[in-house]
């Protein structure tokens, strides 16, 4: 069960962008009539007559490429549960949540991506084939060395586990700037609204086979329970196979890419604008300067810490008091409806002018799901028994993660809403991006706090041992090996779910209503023009 909406999982939510007026005070002066009709037609013009028939092709491309990205981010989501099963430290579970920082940075090099190209091969395979190279390289080296890296003489390497996933992150994130651009040039203008459903139905589906299904297979008694006759000691798939299966699958598929797919067909060089390096980071730059970006960056950095032990350790939690993994991951399952419907029937909520409104209201009832969650956590030993768990038990935790997610996707939602609303449409793509950006990552340094205060938030004593301790994971090793054992006086994670939500609720009283006032600023405010960099 995955509580937390990662960028990236990243389904992202796509919004059209309103024209709005400003002043002369901010960063670029506003284009020229005559520049607008040039911006509509950045898309090529010899696809514009095409019907969803004629680029059903180009459709289907886009779709498996966002299967492709949904991979490693799946797999990356099913390594802390592995990890957790390995009884490691919250400590480590915190170190190895930095592998999910790069979707929520790769605004600081998609203007590289952007840029930087070979004109002859194609702006967006310039960037796509070789990183998922790359990738496909790299899930192969990894079916080779995960064993290790999970199963080391002293446990897993965390250090060495962390920097290879980050890189696999790394490099992911990489292409999912590449198909983002390219989607908009691959599609014509009629059909160019695809894009967003490709990406969010991909996404999903790649997510869910690198992770749901990942772990169900994996599992020896997923699988020896429900897809075999015979018992057998290992689950269908290993890590490795899987690795190894995906990295084929990357190679083949990006050489077929690469030498079948051409940019343009009819030798036509899209009229997409390109900045200079030095122009996209001096145009980042003069966006992060304006006082209302900045009001909104600091706000947003800050919003989510109340919910970051809920979303980042009751699904841990939940493990270490004995729910298996692949169930808790089975559990996302029947969401994918919710998860689709949620944010179509949310969006009628933010549309208006006031979209903040619907974060404000909804921020207290998730701040409640996390003491709801806390319970959960608390009550699960109580119900357990040799056979699992009971039916009442998974539909309690349905419906809890049910309810959670009316009210992330309310604040999610939300939040794109008002992003898409005050961002300048003539360079919507940089400044909801960064806009964005800062808001996934206002979700994820909380997270990766929360799990390195668990264990400095725990109390344990030593029993059955006398002069011992479990002050740190050597000390409950020499406990445990002098016939003692180490039992938990004090959770840190009831300690951490109470402090979170009280903070939570200090944000939500003293700093809500400003937050929502930003909605109230004049358009000129978020309005950057085009005169010169400030």
């Amino acid at each position: 069960m995955t509580l937390t909406q990662k960028d990236s999982r990243q389904r992202r939510q796509h919004y059209q962008l309103s024209e709005m007026s400003g002043n002369d005070q901010n960063c670029q002066d506003e284009p020229e009539e005559g520049d607008r009709e040039a911006l509509l037609q950045d898309v090529p013009a010899h696809r514009g007559l095409a019907g969803l028939r004629g680029e059903l092709g180009n459709i289907l491309l886009l779709l498996f490429l966002y299967i492709l990205q949904g991979i490693p981010l799946g797999l990356a989501g099913s390594i802390p549960l592995i990890l957790q099963s390995k009884n490691v430290s919250y400590t480590d579970q915190a170190i190895f949540s930095f592998v999910f920082w790069p979707f929520s940075l790769k605004l600081f090099w998609a203007p590289l991506v952007d840029s930087l190209y070979i004109k002859r091969f194609g702006r967006r395979k310039s960037w796509l084939v070789p990183t998922q190279y790359l990738i496909g390289l790299f899930m192969m080296y990894l079916s080779v060395t995960v064993d290790e890296l999970l199963s080391g003489e002293h446990g897993p390497d965390m250090l060495a586990l962390t920097a290879t996933f980050f890189l696999f992150e790394f490099l992911a994130a990489t292409q999912d700037i590449a198909v983002d651009g390219w989607a908009l040039t691959m599609l014509s203008r009629e059909n160019v609204g695809f894009a967003s459903t490709c990406n969010s139905v991909g996404q999903t589906a790649g997510y869910f086979m690198g992770n749901v299904l990942f772990l169900a297979l994996e599992s020896a008694d997923f699988c020896n329970k429900y897809l075999r006759s015979t018992p057998q000691p290992n689950g269908l798939v290993t890590l490795p196979d899987f690795l190894f299966f995906w990295g084929a699958v990357f190679l083949i598929t990006t050489t077929l890419v690469a030498l079948l797919k051409k940019e343009h067909p009819n030798g036509k060089v899209s009229r997409e604008e390109t900045e200079s390096v030095k122009e996209a980071y001096g145009l980042l730059l003069s966006i992060v300067r304006m006082p209302a970006v900045q009001k909104f960056c600091l706000m947003i950095l800050t919003a989510k810490i109340g919910f970051s032990a809920a979303d980042a350790v009751t699904g841990l939690k939940l493990i270490e008091q004995g729910v298996p993994k692949e169930h808790l991951a089975l559990l996302a399952v029947p969401m994918v409806p919710l998860q689709i419907l949620l944010p179509l029937i949310i969006s009628k909520y933010t549309a208006g002018p006031k979209p903040l409104n619907v974060f404000y209201k909804a921020m207290p009832f998730r701040l409640l799901m996390g003491l709801e969650f806390a319970f959960l956590v608390w009550w699960t030993p109580h119900v357990s028994h040799e056979g699992g768990f009971p039916l009442y038990y998974y539909v309690a935790l349905l419906l809890s993660y049910a309810l959670h997610q009316v009210a992330l996707y309310s604040m999610f939602v939300a939040i794109m809403a008002f992003n898409a609303k005050v961002s300048d449409p003539f360079i919507g793509g940089t400044y909801m991006t960064l806009l964005n950006t800062v808001s996934n990552l206002g979700g994820n340094w909380p997270a990766t706090v929360a799990l390195w205060f668990v264990d400095h938030l725990t109390t344990k004593e030593c029993i059955g041992a006398d002069g011992q301790s479990c002050a740190d994971h050597e000390a409950s090793e020499l406990c445990t090996g002098l016939g003692g054992s180490c039992v938990t006086i004090l959770d840190g994670y009831y300690v951490e779910s109470v402090t979170c939500v009280v903070i939570g609720f200090c944000w939500w009283l003293f700093l809500g209503t400003a937050f929502k006032k930003l909605q109230d600023e004049g358009q000129s405010s978020w309005k950057c023009r085009r005169r010169s960099y400030c």
